[in-house]
C-alpha cells in the first residue's frame, strides 16, 4: 500500500545494479542515470516548488554498486546510509544471492530485515521492492521462483509496518515485456527505469503521472532467425561472461565506488 504523502528533503539509495541504474541513459559524468536518480529529480523539483527556490536544498546520495550481495550491502552500505540521517531510503537487495546456486535464503531474509530495521530506527521512511517474475520471460529461471516467492512474502510482511512502503514489481505484468529490459536481459532498459521510478513515487503517495503497470503497445513480430541471432549474441556477450565471473568468484562491482557517495544537494 502507498504511504501517506509527506515531503522529503533528503534521500539515500542503497543496493546493487538495480539501484545503481545499470543500462539506463548515461549521464555526462559517465554514470548511468537509473530509477533512483529519476526519483531524486522528481522529489527535488517538488521540494523546490514548495519552498519557492530554483533548486531548493534537496539532498541525495546513491551508495549502490553493481554485483553486490545482501551481505555486502549490509556490511558496506548500511552504516553509512543510516549515519546520513536521510528522511527517505530505498533498499533493494538479495536478488544477486538468489541467482547463485545454493543460496541461503534464511540468511538473505535475516540480513535484509536487519538493514530495513536499522534504517527505520534511524528515522527514515524505507521503500522496499519485490522482484519481477523472471519465469514469464527467461527460459530456465523456474528454479529461482521458490526463493523469489519467499522473498516477496517477506518484503510484503515488512511493508505492513509503519514507515515502510513496497513497490510490487512481481505483480506488474508489463515487466514480462523484453522492451523493459536491456540486451543483457538482467538489467532494466530506460523505459523500465522510468516505470520503476513512477512506482516508487506512487508508493510515496504521489499522484500517478502515468500507469506504470500498463503494457506497452504491441511490438512488431520478430522472425525465428532474428530471435536465434539475438539469443546467440546474448549467450556470447552477456551470459558467458556472467557465468565466468561466478566460477572465478569475481563481481562486476569489485573495486568500484558508489556513483554518489555523499549526501549532497541534487542538481
Amino acid at each position: 500500500m502507498p504511504t501517506s504523502k509527506r515531503s522529503y528533503v533528503s534521500y539515500v539509495a542503497i543496493g546493487d545494479s538495480f539501484t545503481e541504474g545499470m543500462c539506463d541513459d548515461v549521464l555526462p559524468d559517465g554514470h548511468y542515470r537509473g530509477w533512483a536518480d529519476r526519483v531524486a529529480s522528481a522529489l527535488a523539483a517538488e521540494h523546490a516548488d514548495r519552498v519557492g527556490q530554483s533548486d531548493g536544498d534537496f539532498r541525495y546520495a546513491n551508495l549502490a554498486v553493481r554485483g553486490k550481495l545482501i551481505g555486502q550491502i549490509h556490511d558496506e552500505q548500511l552504516a553509512t546510509a543510516a549515519a546520513m540521517g536521510a528522511e527517505l531510503v530505498t533498499l533493494a537487495g538479495g536478488l544477486n544471492d538468489v541467482l547463485r546456486p545454493g543460496c541461503d535464503i534464511d540468511r538473505v531474509e535475516r540480513l535484509l530485515g536487519r538493514c530495513a530495521a536499522d534504517l527505520r530506527a534511524a528515522g527514515a521512511t524505507v521503500v522496499l521492492f519485490t522482484s519481477t517474475d523472471p519465469t514469464r520471460r527467461l527460459a530456465g529461471s523456474a528454479r529461482l521462483l521458490p526463493a523469489i516467492l519467499r522473498m516477496k512474502a517477506f518484503v510484503q510482511e515488512l511493508g505492513q509496518q509503519d514507515g515502510f512502503a513496497v513497490v510490487d514489481l512481481f505483480s506488474a505484468p508489463c515487466f514480462d515485456d523484453r522492451r523493459l529490459w536491456a540486451e543483457d536481459r538482467l538489467h532494466l532498459s530506460p523505459e523500465g527505469h522510468r516505470r520503476v521510478a513512477e512506482g516508487v513515487l506512487e508508493a510515496l503517495g504521489r499522484p500517478a503521472a502515468f500507469d506504470w503497470r500498463a503494457p506497452l503497445p504491441p511490438a512488431a513480430p520478430t522472425g525465428r532467425a532474428e530471435r536465434l541471432r539475438s539469443d546467440a549474441r546474448w549467450l556470447g556477450t552477456h551470459l558467458g561472461p556472467w557465468v565466468g565471473r561466478r566460477l572465478t568468484g569475481r563481481s562486476s562491482g569489485d573495486g568500484r565506488p558508489p556513483k554518489r557517495p555523499e549526501l549532497l544537494p541534487y542538481r
